[in-house]
């Protein structure tokens, strides 16, 4: 699919953001003093994007959801005495309307509210003659044409200047993420758009701040363009997702431990990574030979059961097969976990084939 989008590099004046550039501050605003003294530490280290949660959409009634306009003064204070840029999240027009008279320099779309078309279409029309930047998180499901159809929105309204902020996705069950990665789907939006930069936000995918340097060094690997990081000057008590927020100090360390890769194959032996690349093609080619011949025994197994008056899902053959394959997955050294989405996807699909030939010998019959 081909987007038309009008994009051009995120600046501000005097600060071309260049890979990898960081953006940190506080969850929540809590304070004047709070919010300027994580502001001034950030500053000390030379970072120069700071942001503060000031209307914070909370799941459950009752949380603490940000002191409102009340802050934004705040943020114009660690303007004038830091010089560092600010970042505030806006979720209606009239966040929107505020954040700009108080000189706000970047503003982000939540993912709650990029899953609402209707509220991104208000702030795409709230923005139109505005010249900022505006990064826009995913959805909180994990839907790749609801992120995009929010770029296209802010896009469409003028803004050019546009990035994607990858937070993660919902999950019911997840063990370890507060949100799943679901690094796939960050993936494919580059593909689709690869001249919008891709912000990794390793605080609300990690939930904990043991994990952050884990999930921002995989970013990083995955040739993301920056990382937005929640930190505190206090994090234990901080008034929201303490659990996930660095002292500015201990950013520093974090960052300064990331392992840095080059973005472009610059002076690397490409007549051997060619050949790989080549190998990789030709067993591809083999995988999906062997896909269509098991797609074939599964049609000669829907045309037995249509025979023979069986129904298509067989529940105890699935759940044998399911068992089986990941014990030889773990034996090969295979991740079990991703041997297991492939046999899922593999039985949807036989699913599929077969209805759809029962279906069509039910057509027959009734003509």
């Amino acid at each position: 699919m081909s987007y038309n989008l009008d994009l051009e590099p995120i600046s501000l004046p005097g600060l071309e953001l260049k890979r990898p550039f960081l953006i940190s501050g506080p969850c929540s605003a809590e304070t004047e003093e709070q919010t300027l003294a994580t502001a001034k530490e950030l500053s000390k280290h030379g970072y120069k994007l700071f942001r503060a949660g000031i209307w914070k959409p909370r799941t459950r009634p009752g949380a603490f959801e940000g002191v409102g306009t009340l802050g934004l003064p705040w943020l114009k204070r660690v303007k004038e005495e830091t010089g560092m840029f600010v970042c505030v999240e806006v979720a209606n027009t009239n966040h929107v309307y505020e954040a700009l008279k108080f000189g706000v320099d970047v503003l982000w779309i939540g993912a709650r509210t990029t899953a609402n078309p209707f509220a991104v279409q208000e702030i795409a029309d709230a923005l139109k003659g505005i010249d900022i930047p505006v990064l826009i998180k995913n959805p909180v499901n994990p839907d790749i044409e609801l992120w995009i159809g929010a770029i296209e929105r802010i896009n469409q309204a003028g803004i050019k200047k546009i990035g994607a902020i990858h937070r993660g996705f919902s999950s019911f069950d997840d063990p370890k993420y507060r949100n799943s990665p679901h690094w796939q789907i960050p993936i494919e939006l580059r593909r689709r758009i690869p001249n919008m930069p891709i912000i990794n936000d390793p605080s609300h995918i990690s939930g904990k701040r043991e994990l952050l340097k884990e999930v921002s060094q995989e970013a990083m690997d995955l040739n993301f363009d920056g990382l937005i990081v929640e930190s505190h000057i206090n994090p234990e008590k901080a008034w929201s997702d303490a659990a996930q927020q660095l002292t500015p100090d201990a950013l520093k360390d974090m960052i300064d431990s990331i392992v840095l890769r080059k973005s472009k194959i610059v002076d690397v032996p490409r007549v051997t990574l060619d050949n790989l690349r080549t190998e990789i093609d030709t067993l591809d080619n083999k995988l999906l030979d062997l896909l269509k011949e098991r797609m074939k025994i599964s049609e000669a197994i829907g045309k037995y059961k249509l025979k023979n008056n069986i129904t298509i899902l067989q529940t105890r053959r699935y759940d044998e097969i399911l068992t089986k394959r990941k014990a030889t997955a773990i034996e090969k050294g295979l991740n079990p976990d991703f041997v297991i989405d492939i046999y899922e996807s593999i039985h949807e699909e036989s699913i599929h084939c077969q209805n759809e030939l029962m279906n069509k010998e039910l057509k027959k019959k009734k003509q």
